[in-house]
């Protein structure tokens, strides 16, 4: 490339010499032919050479132009001289990269066949788990469709109170309640639900349990089992049977709220528009004993048959719900002498050689009131059952077993009414309601067991509840007063409200008040102030004070007895 552009160069040179060199050659043969010049030679040689010196100038520039242009490619040759360099540098690199791209490429390609046989196996392994997962989504989709059809309930209550009376040791205790329940849809037409609670297994009549015994487990056992069946295509009918809440209307002076019956019923009901919005027929059956011979002795289950008949009445602002209920127990007498097991016996003891009934007892640690205390009632079982006393009329035969004085068919009327009073959440409630046996003796016996012939039938109980409010509602409130007058054979004791002064022969007041501080949590207070009826009569709770302490409250019968007192504050959280 160099020896190209000295060529070039060497060239142009000789061309400019021979443009210059010409000239003058002709002049000097000029001069020798003609020694004398004119003015205007001079001039016109003159013009010539200044013409020749711009055409030399003008070459110059030609010629550095020319070198510039050369230098340039001689630059441009360098450069391209070192990137052919770099590139074959860059070549080697290249081609070293793609020896070691090739070796690569061969290693991916190894990773890529055991990725893709992997892949595969992962594949096959994700179908299997994806049918694995969707058996388990139907599995899990079925158990919610099963879940879904159930109702999950209950509730926890604390409560507080006092007791105080003249003439007995005042007493404060402390006691929890539990209940947990499951209801829930068995098919199109059944329901059945469970629950469990806590409580003596002896006293169907509370729930409680008193926080004592050195930090002991609480007793906790099935409360209600049930099924229902209730048709689609004939909704006014339901058929129950096993341990169920009360379907029938009642209130505590027949059966304790706490206690679940056993047995059957069945009930139609059917609804309508206007003034009479319902009405209501069912049939009850209770089952209470069963003789299973086990003794040696013949004897007959015990039972207890009846129905109710109610409605719903709606008149402008006024609801009332009437109802009458007739049930027939038979042979109660078994109640007089139950297990010790039925009775959570805290004694036990033996029949002495001649004895015609217990007459001594052993403690036991038994969990339960034991054997209730009466007018000759044995003191260790079998025995008389009665976890709040008995304070019905008995007598004793000459082998010392011990008989209701009565037979029991309670005839029931209640009236439920409800009166909107312009302010939603203050309603105005009232419940009356009349009680009669007819089945009661034609006169009680006294406190020695002999008939006073002076005194009636003791076999009636009215009274009412008035309340003003409801517990619906957050924030919502209450406050009533309830008052009732029982007699002493109106209703069988073993099954009567368990937080009154005593089951029957009594006069009771209640005042109360609650306070829904939360859709699910409830303050309530409650004072129950009552007292014995008549004190003359057999097994009365003055003379027994079956209640609270064997320590009677009166020093002989006909004494009115002071009232009792008792405050309970609950505080109860639902879910």
């Amino acid at each position: 490339m160099k020896s190209l552009v000295s060529f070039v160069v060497l060239v142009l040179a000789v061309t400019v010499l021979a443009q210059t060199e010409s000239p003058s050659k002709a002049g000097a043969k000029t001069t020798t032919k003609s020694p004398t010049v004119s003015a205007k030679e001079v001039q016109a040689l003159r013009d010539a050479l200044a013409a020749q010196q711009r055409q030399t100038e003008q070459q110059n520039r030609q010629l550095e132009q020319l070198r510039s242009q050369v230098q340039q490619l001689l630059d441009a040759t360098q450069q391209a001289n070192a990137s052919a360099q770099k590139a074959q540098s860059s070549v080697d690199q290249a081609q070293g990269a793609a020896t070691q791209a090739q070796q690569s490429a061969a290693e991916a390609q190894r990773i890529a066949d055991q990725a893709s046989s992997k892949a595969a196996e992962a594949t096959t392994a994700l179908a299997a788990v994806s049918d694995q997962a969707q058996d388990e989504g139907k599995q899990i989709s079925a158990l919610q469709a099963v879940l879904g059809r159930f109702r999950f309930s209950g509730d926890v209550r604390i409560r507080g109170e006092s007791f105080n009376q003249d003439g007995v040791p005042d007493r404060n205790r402390a006691r929890i309640r539990v209940r947990f329940g499951i209801d829930g849809k068995l098919s199109e037409d059944f329901v059945g639900g469970f629950a469990l609670a806590t409580g003596s297994l002896g006293d169907p009549t509370s729930t409680n349990e008193t926080l004592t015994g050195a930090f002991d487990r609480k007793t906790i056992a099935l409360d209600r089992g049930f099924v229902t069946y209730n048709p689609v295509a004939h909704q006014w009918l339901s058929l129950t049977g096993g341990k169920f809440a009360y379907p029938w209307q009642r209130t505590s002076v027949t059966f304790d709220p706490d206690l679940n019956p056993e047995g059957f019923n069945e009930k139609a009901s059917f609804n309508f528009s206007g003034p009479v919005q319902n009405f209501t027929v069912q049939g009850i059956e209770l089952l209470y004993n069963e003789a299973n011979g086990k003794s040696g002795v013949v004897s007959q289950d015990s039972y207890a048959l009846g129905g109710q008949v109610s409605a719903k009445l709606q008149v402008g602002p006024w609801t009332a719900t009437p109802s009458l209920l007739t049930l027939k127990w038979n042979r109660p007498d078994a109640l007089l002498s139950e297990s010790a097991f039925t009775t959570g016996a805290t004694s036990t003891g033996f029949l002495p050689a001649g004895a015609v009934k217990p007459t001594t007892g052993i403690p036991i640690p038994g969990e339960g009131q034991g054997c209730a205390k009466g007018n000759g009632f044995p003191g260790f079982a079998p025995c008389v059952f009665a976890p709040n006393g008995m304070t019905n009329a008995t007598v004793v035969d000459s082998k010392g077993v011990v008989h209701f004085a009565s037979e029991f068919n309670y005839v029931d009327f209640i009236l439920n009414n409800q009166i909107q009073d312009g302010f939603a959440r203050l309603p105005i409630n009232l419940l009356l309601e009349f009680l009669d046996n007819p089945d009661a003796v034609a006169h009680p016996l006294n406190s020695k067991g002999n008939v006073i012939s002076s005194l009636g039938s003791q076999n009636k109980e009215y009274g009412f509840d008035f309340s003003l409010g409801q517990t619906k509602n957050k924030n919502d409130l209450q406050f009533g007063y309830a008052w009732y007058r029982e007699e002493q054979d109106a209703a069988i004791a073993s099954f009567v409200e368990s937080d009154q002064r005593a089951p029957t022969n009594i006069l009771q007041n209640r005042i109360y008040a609650l306070w829904k501080l939360r859709a699910n949590t409830l303050a309530s207070f409650t004072w129950w102030r009552g007292r014995a009826l008549n004190t003359n009569l057999e097994n009365n709770a003055a003379l027994f004070n079956n209640y609270n302490t064997s320590v009677p409250t009166i020093s002989k019968a006909g004494q009115q007895e002071s009232y009792l007192n008792r405050l309970q504050f609950d505080l109860i959280y639902s879910f």
